[in-house]
């Protein structure tokens, strides 16, 4: 593992320039959707009548890029807060049982052995064994398990759940990933609503345009031309498809963060067998996570939705999939303990 600070260093920078375009691609798209709207009005107002309305001040534009903006900003300071109250975590500050004293102990030791500040730590109420953390950065992260996580591990396998999600935090993967949590949620919010606006009839330029008026109706459609038309389907069609546009901007979120936190988990607890035997135990939990929302899914150890895209390897599973296969996962951290028992017992055949 003598390549993991360079790892390390590569992934932070990579994390921290993926969010920049994050939020550049999400402010543009919603330009898209308020001047390309502003461009179609105008065209389809612009041959009216002296004293009908004629589409001029784009603000449609300016409102919604002003939206965008503001949800970017509303994204990065309260999306960890709100990542959190969407699954109905508590914040375990006192611990009340064995079990909340020994997380309480164990997120203490793996934030020593990390070299990060201690996480503020939290606890989901569901049975399903899974774990997420959030935050814009190590000195404001959040860890939360399940009430399930904490009943199936043992000490060290929750060490190393724990060890795998301040990997996140040190590579900066929560600031990406809670980013986009705020991000596709507003999306999904705005789509459909889109959506129900058109099943329901609405109208770009506003006009029925009935019976007696043939001569004007005529007039005004000889000067849309086919780039107008065009636009016009790529505008509905931008709104129809906004969550898998959103989808297109999460690529920047890769499966293989996953990988890579493993295996800092494994460094943070030189112990690659605990966290296969926890991965083994949470991927037999038949019980979807239902705490854990759609747009947070990507935030978790393991998929919460159970996803079958989750259970393959390859481009189209990469595209669909929040997470790796758990059997290449639980493959790859088998071969680490492997390769770290034959490294001991060489060790210790030579002294």
């Amino acid at each position: 593992m003598s390549d993991t600070p360079v790892n390390l260093f590569a992934q932070q920078e990579a994390n921290r320039r993926r969010s920049r375009w994050l939020i550049a691609g999400f402010v543009l798209f919603f330009a898209w959707l308020g001047f390309g709207g502003d461009w179609l009005a105008w065209q389809f107002t612009r041959g009216a009548p002296p004293g009908e309305y004629h589409h001029v001040v784009p603000w449609l534009g300016l409102l919604m890029t002003a939206v965008a903006g503001a949800t970017a900003w509303w994204a990065w300071r309260v999306g960890p807060e709100k990542v959190l109250w969407s699954a109905g975590a508590f914040e375990v500050t006192t611990p009340a049982t064995p079990e909340q004293r020994q997380l309480v102990n164990v997120v203490e030791e793996m934030a020593i052995a990390s070299g990060l500040p201690k996480p503020r730590i939290w606890i989901i109420p569901d049975a399903d064994p899974n774990a997420l953390a959030t935050g814009r950065g190590p000195e404001s992260a959040s860890i939360a398990v399940t009430e399930g996580l904490l009943r199936i591990c043992t000490r060290d396998e929750l060490q190393a759940v724990v060890a795998h999600e301040l990997g996140h935090v040190a590579n900066l993967d929560v600031r990406l990933m809670t980013l986009l949590a705020g991000l596709v949620g507003t999306v999904a919010l705005v789509a459909d609503g889109m959506g129900r606006m058109l099943r329901s009839g609405a109208r770009i330029g506003g006009g029925g345009g009935g019976g007696g008026g043939g001569g004007g109706s005529r007039g005004k459609r000889s000067d849309v031309g086919p780039l107008v038309l065009v636009v016009l389907a790529l505008w509905l069609v931008s709104w129809l498809l906004a969550p898998l546009v959103t989808r297109l901007l999460a690529l920047g979120v890769s499966r293989k963060r996953e990988f890579l936190a493993d295996a800092m988990s494994a460094q943070f607890t030189r112990n690659p067998l605990a966290l296969a035997s926890a991965l083994a135990k949470i991927d037999g939990s038949v019980a979807p996570t239902t705490s854990i929302r759609n747009g947070s899914a990507h935030l978790c150890i393991a998929d919460p939705l159970g996803r079958k895209s989750s259970l393959r390897a390859g481009r189209l599973a990469d595209f669909f999939g929040t997470h790796p296969p758990m059997a290449l996962r639980i493959a790859a951290l088998k071969a680490m303990g492997y390769q770290e028992q034959k490294r001991q017992g060489t060790f210790v055949a030579a002294t």
